[in-house]
C-alpha cells in the first residue's frame, strides 16, 4: 500500500523541494495520507495538483499504476521528460 504524500515526497526530493515549498493544494490532508494500491490494476488514487513556486505536480498513471510526477510552474528552458512509458 502507498499514498499520495509518500510518492510526492519522493518527487519533491527528485526535484530538490519540501513540503514547505507548497502553495497550493487540491487534497485535503485525509486524501493526501489515505492508502491506496498502487500497484498495476486499475486508478485508485486521488487526482490532484499541488502548486509550488518552481513547479507544478499531478498524478501519473500506466496501465493502472500510479506515482506523482511534476513540471516547471514556469518557463525555464528545461524540457520535460516522456511521463507515463514504459
Amino acid at each position: 500500500m502507498s499514498s499520495w504524500v509518500k510518492h510526492i515526497s519522493i518527487e519533491m526530493d527528485c526535484q530538490g523541494e519540501t513540503w514547505e515549498d507548497v502553495e497550493s493544494i487540491t487534497l485535503s490532508e485525509e486524501e493526501l495520507h489515505r492508502e491506496f494500491d498502487s500497484g498495476y490494476g486499475g486508478e485508485e488514487g486521488e487526482p490532484f495538483t499541488i502548486w509550488t513556486k518552481k513547479r507544478v505536480y499531478f498524478p501519473t498513471t500506466y496501465d493502472g499504476s500510479e506515482w506523482c510526477s511534476s513540471v516547471s510552474r514556469n518557463p525555464d528552458g528545461v524540457p520535460t521528460r516522456h511521463i507515463g512509458g514504459g
